[in-house]
């Protein structure tokens, strides 16, 4: 619910930001200037202390060794906070220079706002930086709905002052108003926080010689994991360097996709991994009985990912265009940038599957101490990546005519085709530890019927309704007919969840 509240606020956030500026050199300089600093953020940030700081503060906790968990917390934090202050000031100066690296495609007044823009949100970036560290000590404490909900302040001070702005000042200016609305956020994001972590660890505590090996426990953890994160977002970011090479729009586009993209990966691939993270930590692959339990849980999260992210894909491959216009299409946003961002939600269903399972058989690895593991399959699936997107979005447009169109869903495509190579290697790896991890492959082919019964059924209904105006009221009646099919088709085939869900909505079945 947590990660439902803060990513529908994140909807809301981008279809005002898509108003207000569109597909606009302004609306480019901003995404692309949210991504520099980001990278601070992924590199340290959530990911990065979950799967390094939860395994060990966790097995603290379950092995009642509170006071030490209270001392690593702590010193955890400092070190932390130390680190990402040495990294932002650093980053603050050197932004012209990121900005030459980053998106060489960006010139004169563009490139100018971009590094405005970088250097507000580099200090807000940092504090949410230390807000992850926030999320790791609430998650080792089963707290997940406030960790995973703060991120609705932080939209919500973008939403407003992107609201209180945008009738004052130019699309520039709104632009450089938005990133002090994002700092502010930050801020909020953190302090909404604290108060409970203060709670948990109840007063700053000093080291002992006897944490040290829970401390270097968790070093050995951390770099790898920040490694592996580093490799990942220099793909990203070579991703946006030639997408700052196509034209005007580009970036946007791809960013406005991105944001429906990672709503089913953070519903039903992250809040699994991330509910299910603590619990592995805790039971470990030491003996036939532990790695059973371990297959189990995960061959359960595995299934559960999979009912709701099939008809994610489905929808974005048949209904983009429909669910791109009810969230986006206002103001300067119009028909035919829904059908762009369309065309790239269709690429990137392709790899929705693997991204959502694979986060699930990562935190499997960190849970087990293994980060190194899925550092080398990251490095694989970079590769892959940057090799197929330079060819899709350089030479592809090339050979088939239209830059923006062909490059921009080339490089989605890219990305796709080398999730699901990651996926692969990763998931044989750990079966070799801990024995063939069963999927249950009636209920995913049942599943994979439902969604594309479902989506034929709500594509004609979209045909028949082309001549809507409101794009909201369109996407009511074409999505809402869509999920009903699916549950319903999808109970009546025998699948659980769709059977309880309809339950619980009053619809039962024999």
């Amino acid at each position: 619910m947590g990660i439902f509240l803060s990513r529908i606020s994140g909807l809301i956030r981008e279809r005002v930001f898509a108003h207000y500026f569109g597909n606009s050199d302004a609306g480019d300089a901003f995404k692309a200037a949210l991504k520099i600093p980001n990278f601070l953020q992924n590199l340290f940030g959530e990911g990065v202390l979950s799967a390094s700081f939860i395994p060990v503060y966790a097995r603290l906790l379950a092995i009642d060794e509170k006071e030490a968990a209270r001392r690593v917390a702590w010193t955890v934090g400092g070190i932390l906070a130390l680190f990402v202050s040495i990294l932002v000031l650093g980053g603050t100066l050197a932004t012209p220079h990121l900005i030459e690296v980053i998106a060489p495609g960006f010139e004169g007044a563009k490139k100018e706002l971009t590094i405005r823009i970088v250097r507000i949100l580099f200090p807000g970036t940092g504090v949410l930086v230390l807000s992850a560290w926030c999320l790791g000590i609430l998650n080792s404490h089963r707290r997940f709905f406030l960790s995973y909900s703060a991120p609705v302040l932080w939209n919500l001070a973008i939403i407003a002052t992107l609201i209180f702005f945008g009738s004052k000042h130019g699309m520039e200016g709104l632009a450089v108003d938005a990133a002090w609305g994002l700092f502010a956020g930050s801020l909020l994001q953190f302090l909404v926080q604290l108060p409970f972590v203060l709670g948990f660890v109840k007063g700053i505590r000093r080291a002992r010689p006897e944490d040290r090996g829970a401390i270097r426990g968790i070093g050995r953890s951390f770099f790898p994991v920040v490694i592996g994160r580093g490799v990942v977002q220099i793909s990203a970011y070579v991703d946006n360097m030639i997408a700052s090479l196509l034209p005007t729009g580009a970036v946007s586009a791809i960013a406005y996709a991105q944001t429906l993209y990672l709503l089913p990966v953070s519903l039903f691939g992250m809040s699994v991994s991330a509910a299910e993270l603590p619990e592995l930590s805790s039971v470990g692959d030491a003996d036939d009985a532990a790695k059973a339990k371990l297959r189990h849980r995960l061959e359960l999260g595995l299934a559960r990912i999979s009912f709701f992210v099939i008809p994610s894909a489905v929808a974005f491959a048949l209904l983009g265009d429909t669910i791109s216009g009810a969230v986006f299409q206002t103001g300067e946003f119009k028909r035919g940038d829904s059908l762009l961002v369309w065309a790239i939600l269709a690429a990137a269903s392709i790899a929705l599957l693997p991204a959502t399972r694979g986060r699930l058989i990562s935190s499997a690895f960190y849970a087990l101490r293994d980060t190194r593991t899925p550092l080398k399959f990251s490095l694989i699936r970079v590769t892959l990546s940057i090799g197929l997107g330079i060819f899709s979005a350089v030479k592809l447009p090339v050979l088939l005519g239209t830059a923006k169109i062909y490059g921009t869903v080339g490089l989605t495509l890219s990305s796709g085709i080398a999730g699901w190579v990651e996926y692969t290697f990763l998931k044989r790896r750990l079966e070799k530890r801990i024995g063939e991890i069963k999927p249950a492959l009636r209920t995913r082919n049942r599943s994979w019927f439902a969604a594309g019964l479902a989506g034929v059924m709500a594509f004609a209904l979209k045909v028949a309704l082309a001549d809507f105006h409101s794009p909201i009221l369109l996407a009511a009646c074409v999505l809402g007919l869509f999920g009903a099919l699916y549950f319903i088709v999808g109970a009546l085939l025998g699948i659980e969840e769709a059977k309880r869900i309809c339950s619980r909505i009053g619809i039962r079945f024999g």
